[in-house]
C-alpha cells in the first residue's frame, strides 16, 4: 500500500523539506477526497510514503489540526476532523466574502480577468470527471474551480486561507449519499458564471455565485439534519 499515493509525491521533497511542504500535500489529499472525515492517518505509514521523520509529521499535523483539518485524540493517534453544522455555517460566511467579493472586483465590460483561464480548465475538468463517472474527482474538480475564484484577487494571504477552507469543505462534502446529485446541478452553474466573467460581467457573476453558496450551504444543512435525524433513530433502536 502506498499510502493513499502518496508515494508518488516523494520526489516533490527535497532536502530543502519542511513541515509546511509536508502539510500541503496532506491538505492536498484531504482536498482530493484521498482522507474520510474520521480516518485515522498513521504515522508510519505517512513517514514511510514520505520519507521524512516523524518529528516533521507531527509538526505538519499540528498545523494542520490548527487549520481544522485534524484532530488528535489522546492514545489513539491523530485523525482526518468530521465537521459539524457550525462548520458549515462558518465556511459559507467565509466563502461568501472572498469569493463574491472577487467577482465583484472583476472590472465591468472588461474581456475577463486574468485569472479565467484557470476558473474555465476547472469547469471542464468537472465536465470531463462527469462523462467518465469519477464521482471522486468531481468534487476535485468543484474545489478547484472556487480556487480559482479565490485566486482572482491576487493575494497569496487570501489563496492559502481558501485553501484550507475549501479542503475543511471537501469533508463537508461527505455527508452527501450522492455525490453526483449534489455536484452535477452546480457544473452547470459554475459554467454560467464563467460565461459572465468572460463577457466582463463580474457583479452578475457575484450574484450567481452568491445565490449558488446560499442554495448548496441549504443542502448540505439539510443533509446534517437528516444524518443527525438517522443517527437519533438508530440509537433508539
Amino acid at each position: 500500500m502506498e499510502a493513499h499515493g502518496l508515494m508518488a509525491d516523494r520526489a516533490l521533497l527535497g532536502r530543502t523539506s519542511t513541515a509546511e511542504r509536508v502539510a500541503e500535500i496532506l491538505r492536498g489529499r484531504i482536498a482530493q477526497g484521498c482522507f474520510p472525515p474520521g480516518a485515522r492517518l498513521a504515522e508510519e505509514e505517512i513517514t514511510e510514503a514520505l520519507g521524512v521523520s516523524r518529528n516533521t509529521l507531527r509538526e505538519a499535523f499540528r498545523l494542520l489540526t490548527q487549520e481544522r483539518l485534524l484532530v488528535h485524540e489522546l492514545n489513539r493517534g491523530v485523525f482526518v476532523r468530521v465537521p459539524d453544522v457550525a462548520d458549515v455555517k462558518d465556511l459559507f460566511r467565509v466563502r461568501r466574502y472572498v469569493e463574491c467579493s472577487a467577482l465583484r472586483a472583476v472590472p465591468q465590460g472588461s474581456e475577463g480577468p486574468a485569472g479565467l483561464a484557470a476558473i474555465a480548465a476547472a469547469v471542464r475538468q468537472g465536465q470531463l470527471v462527469l462523462a467518465a463517472q469519477d464521482l471522486q474527482a468531481l468534487g476535485t474538480a468543484d474545489i478547484e474551480f472556487h480556487e480559482a475564484i479565490s485566486d482572482l484577487t491576487g493575494s497569496a494571504r487570501i489563496a492559502e486561507l481558501m485553501r484550507g477552507a475549501l479542503a475543511e469543505l471537501r469533508l463537508v462534502f461527505y455527508v452527501m449519499d450522492n455525490p453526483r446529485w449534489f455536484h452535477e446541478p452546480y457544473l452547470v452553474r459554475n459554467e454560467e458564471i464563467l460565461d459572465a466573467l468572460a463577457s466582463g460581467h463580474g457583479e452578475y457573476a457575484a450574484e450567481l455565485l452568491c445565490k449558488y453558496l446560499e442554495d448548496a450551504e441549504q443542502q448540505l444543512l439539510a443533509a446534517y439534519g437528516s444524518a443527525h435525524t438517522g443517527k437519533r433513530a438508530e440509537h433508539l433502536k
